[in-house]
C-alpha cells in the first residue's frame, strides 16, 4: 500500500501544480477586475467632479460627497450585475438575445439610480434645475422633474449599458484566448502521442533487424557475435536512455549508428564499405531521436543486403546557412522501385519530422539514377 501511494505521488503533485496555478490565475483575474472597477469609477467620479465645481459653481465638499455616494452605489450594482449575468450564464446567449437583455439590464439598473440622482444637487450635470427653470419653456414643475428624471434614468442606463459591453467584450476575448490556449495544448498533446506511437513502432522495428545480424554471426563466428552482442547492448541502451526524448545531437546519433555500422560490418564483412564525410560543425545540431540510424539501416536492407557482391554507403553531412544537409548513398538493385523503397522506416521518419519541424524539414529519397538510391534530409538549426 505504501509503495502504490508512493508511486502515485508524481501524479498527485502534478495535480496539486495544476491546481495552483488555477488558483493563481483566478486571484490576477479578481485582483484586475477590481482595479478596473475602482479605477473606472473613480475616473467617472472625478471628471463629474471637476464638471460640477468648475462649470456649475457647485459646492465642492457636497458635490464630492454626492458624487462619491453614487460611484459607490453604481458600483455595487454594476458588481451585483457581473455576478447575476455569470450566475444565469449570459455568454452562452446568442447576440441579439444578449444585445436585448444588456438593454433591458441597463434600464432597470438605471431607474434607482436616476431617481437619487435628481434628488442631489449634480442633476444640474444633466440638465437644467426645475427650481430655477421651471417656466422655462411653459410646462409645469412636475411635467419638467419627470423629464429631468426619465433623463437621469437614461443616462445610467447608457453608462450600464456601456459598462456591460465592456465587461462582454473582455469575458469574449478572455475565453476566446482560453479556447486557443486549450486547442495549442491539446494539438501538443496530440502531436506528443503521435510522436510517441512513431517511436514505440521504430524501436521493436530496429530491434528485429538487429537481433538478425546477431543470429546470424552465432553459428558462423561465436567470438564475433560476442562483440556484436556488445554493439547491440549500446544501440538498446541509447534507445532506452532516450526514449523520452525527441531531439538529441547529431553527434550522439553518429556514435549510435557508428555502432550499428559496425554490428552490420560484422554480418555483411566485404560485402559492406563504408564513407564517411562528416562536417565538424554539425556535431551539435539537433535531430530527431534515431532518425539518422533509421536512414543507414534503410539504405543497408533495401540496398546493399539485397546486391551479392555488396556495395559502398556513402554518408555525409554539413550545415549550411543553418541547415544541416545530410545526404545518405547506397547501390540498389536495378528492380527496386520507389514503392519498396518507402517503407515502415521512411514514412516514419517523415511522419515525425512534420510534426517536429512542419515545412521547415524535409525527407528526399531520391531513385532516379539506375542501380542509386539517395536519401537527402534537410533539418533547420535549433537554437
Amino acid at each position: 500500500m505504501i509503495r502504490r501511494q508512493w508511486c502515485r505521488t508524481p501524479y498527485n503533485l502534478l495535480a496539486h501544480m495544476k491546481d495552483v496555478s488555477l488558483t493563481a490565475q483566478h486571484t490576477r483575474s479578481q485582483q484586475l477586475y477590481w482595479i478596473l472597477q475602482i479605477g473606472g469609477w473613480g475616473i467617472y467620479t472625478l471628471l463629474k467632479d471637476v464638471g460640477a465645481t468648475t462649470f456649475l459653481d457647485l459646492p465642492w465638499l457636497k458635490t464630492t460627497l454626492e458624487l462619491v455616494v453614487l460611484s459607490a452605489l453604481g458600483l455595487a450594482v454594476s458588481h451585483w450585475l457581473r455576478n447575476y449575468v455569470r450566475r444565469h450564464q449570459w455568454t452562452a446567449l446568442s447576440i441579439p438575445k444578449l444585445a436585448a437583455q444588456i438593454a433591458f439590464a441597463g434600464l432597470m439598473a438605471g431607474i434607482p439610480l436616476g431617481i437619487l440622482t435628481q434628488l442631489t444637487d449634480v442633476a444640474d450635470l444633466q440638465g437644467p434645475n426645475s427650481k430655477s427653470h421651471e417656466y422655462a419653456a411653459g410646462l409645469s414643475v412636475n411635467m419638467t422633474v419627470t423629464i429631468q428624471t426619465l433623463l437621469q434614468i437614461f443616462n445610467w442606463a447608457i453608462l450600464y449599458v456601456f459598462w456591460l459591453t465592456i465587461y462582454f467584450t473582455a469575458v469574449g476575448l478572455r475565453e476566446y484566448r482560453t479556447v486557443r490556449l486549450t486547442q495549442s495544448e491539446l494539438a501538443r498533446a496530440l502531436q506528443l502521442a503521435e510522436l510517441r506511437l512513431l517511436k514505440s513502432q521504430l524501436n521493436p522495428h530496429f530491434l528485429f533487424n538487429s537481433l538478425n545480424t546477431v543470429r546470424s554471426l552465432i553459428a558462423d563466428n561465436p567470438s564475433r557475435a560476442q562483440i556484436a552482442v556488445t554493439r547491440l547492448a549500446n544501440t538498446l541502451r541509447y534507445t532506452l536512455r532516450s526514449r523520452h526524448d525527441e531531439l538529441v545531437t547529431f553527434a550522439q546519433e553518429l556514435d549510435i549508428v557508428t555502432d550499428y555500422l559496425d554490428l552490420e560490418s560484422m554480418r555483411f564483412e566485404d560485402r559492406l564499405r563504408i564513407q564517411k564525410d562528416i562536417s565538424a560543425d554539425t556535431a551539435n545540431v539537433y535531430i530527431p531521436v534515431m532518425l539518422l540510424q533509421t536512414l543507414v539501416e534503410n539504405a543497408i536492407k533495401h540496398g546493399i543486403a539485397e546486391l551479392p557482391s555488396g556495395g559502398l554507403l556513402k554518408l555525409s553531412a554539413v550545415l549550411e546557412n543553418g541547415m544541416l544537409k545530410v545526404e545518405i548513398e547506397n547501390p540498389r538493385p536495378d528492380a527496386t522501385n520507389l514503392a519498396a523503397g518507402e517503407g515502415v522506416g521512411l514514412r516514419n521518419a517523415r511522419d515525425r519530422l512534420r510534426l517536429l519541424f512542419g515545412d521547415r524539414a524535409s525527407l528526399e529519397l531520391d531513385l532516379s539514377a539506375p542501380g542509386v538510391a539517395l536519401a537527402r534530409l534537410r533539418i533547420p538549426q535549433q537554437r
